[in-house]
Parts: C-alpha cells; structure tokens; sequence
C-alpha cells in the first residue's frame, strides 16, 4: 500500500465506484480514475506508470462484473465480442510500441475533432442505437468490426487511451447495427481482453500498488455491476444520455490539457 492518508484511500474507493458505474454503461471511467490515482498516488518519478497500472488492476475487476451482468441478460454474441477483443488486444500491444517514439500530442486536436463531430452525429440521428438490428450479420461487416474496433481502436488505445470504450461502443452500434445497450454490452467484453493484456505487462514490470487496487477494485466491481444493470432497465435512450454527456467530458478534457500545456 502506497503511503497515502486515509481521507484520499476513501476519495479512491468512492472514486472507483463513481468510474465502474460510468464505465459500464458507456465507457470513460477512466478519465475519472486516473486522474485522482495521479492526484493521490505519491509523487515520484515513476507515479504515471503505477497510476496506470493500478487503474489497470482496479478497472478490470470491474469491467468483468459488468461483462458477466450483460452477458446474463443482454443479447450479446459473445464469440463476436472474443473475436473483436483478441484484435483489440493484438492491436493495444502494437500501439503501446508505437507511443514509445510518437508525441501524441499531435494526434489530439485530431481526437478532439473527431468527437466533436461524432457528439454532433448522436444528437442530429436520435435513432441511432435505438433499436437493433433485424437481419443477422454480414461476414463483411463482422470483418469490419474486428479489423476497426478490434484492431484500430487497440492500437488508439495503446497509443493515446482516452475514450476508448465510448468509442467502442459507437463503433459497435455503427458496424453491427447494435443497439447502444447490446453494444456497451459486447465492449465490456472486449475491454476485459485488452485490460488483461495491458495489466499483464503492468504487473511484469511491477507498477502495481496491488494492496490499493484490490480495495477500489471492491467498490470498482459495484459500480460496474450497476451501472450494467442501470442500462439494462433504463435502455438505450439512458445510455445516449450519459453517451454524449461522456463523449463532451471527453473534449473538455482535451481541450483543458491543450491550455494548461
């Protein structure tokens, strides 16, 4: 356990509950997360890596309870969702090497636009993920979805990371004709497969405060569990709500990281 007072191992544990909730019903629980890890954690050189690494350890717990909740009760294919998260994983790893050598600040304008556009999109087409679809899946359209949420939105997530589970829901709705409750539903199987691969290379290079992360994970499973069951009684017209809200939080956060640097 890292040396951190009791009030902040509390604003984590709430923290974590807060971000499993979020998570589990659209995606983006970590922007919540990590920056209260990087605010609590101690301040050394190496606090990014344990702050990533223990919302690793932390989140994954949770985003399996919400898999497991949806999976019961929401019309998931999950050899689909396997399939796109194997990709996803191979795709992370791949970026994860490419961040090494790439200032991804360059990239973010991009990002920052491409989610304006896709806020403006759900607001003008409020049928979008509203219903799914009638007719089976296309092998043509399942090969787009391995290939652009799998392994596109694995390598922008070893890359740069924020939002990727909004984005894979978005791309999962758009591709496979989901509606947005069945895709936050197969995202949540794909980020287990993405976040086992990543805390495993957390944890070989043993950036994991695993005391801390087991505690959040706790209240992390919680949030996460009914957060999946919010959307699920709710529907999909909840889950655009908290959609756009997300998918604004996100340039807002972009946008302040552009100022302050």
């Amino acid at each position: 356990m890292p040396d951190i007072s009791l009030t902040m191992v509390v604003a984590l544990c709430l923290t974590a509950l807060a971000a499993g909730w979020i998570d589990a019903v659209v995606g983006g629980g970590g922007l919540l997360m990590l920056p209260v890890l990087l605010l609590g954690l101690p301040d050394t050189s190496s606090a990014a890596q344990y702050a990533l690494g223990t919302n690793k350890a932390t989140a994954i717990v949770g985003t399996t309870g919400a898999a497991v909740t949806y999976a019961r009760k929401a019309p998931v294919d999950v050899r689909m969702a396997v399939r796109i998260g194997i990709a996803a994983l191979a795709g992370s790893t791949a970026g994860a090497f490419v961040a090494a050598g790439l200032s991804t600040d360059v990239l973010k304008p991009v990002i920052m636009v491409v989610l304006v556009g896709v806020g403006a999109f759900v607001i003008f087409r409020p049928a979008f993920g509203t219903a799914p679809a009638i007719t089976p899946v296309t092998p043509r359209r399942a090969l787009a979805a391995i290939g652009f949420a799998g392994l596109g939105l694995g390598f922008y997530d070893g890359l740069i990371g924020p939002g990727t589970g909004t984005f894979l829901v978005l791309a999962l709705t758009a591709l496979l004709h989901l509606d947005l409750v069945t895709a936050s539903a197969t995202a949540k199987i794909v980020n287990c497969c993405t976040n086992a691969g990543a805390l495993a290379t957390f944890a070989w290079k043993g950036t994991v405060y695993w005391q801390l992360a087991a505690l959040m994970a706790v209240f992390n499973l919680i949030g996460g569990t009914v957060g999946a069951r919010t959307a699920l009684k709710k529907g999909s017209g909840f889950v655009r709500v908290v959609l756009l809200v997300v998918v604004f939080a996100l340039v807002a956060n972009m946008g302040y990281q552009e100022w302050v640097a």
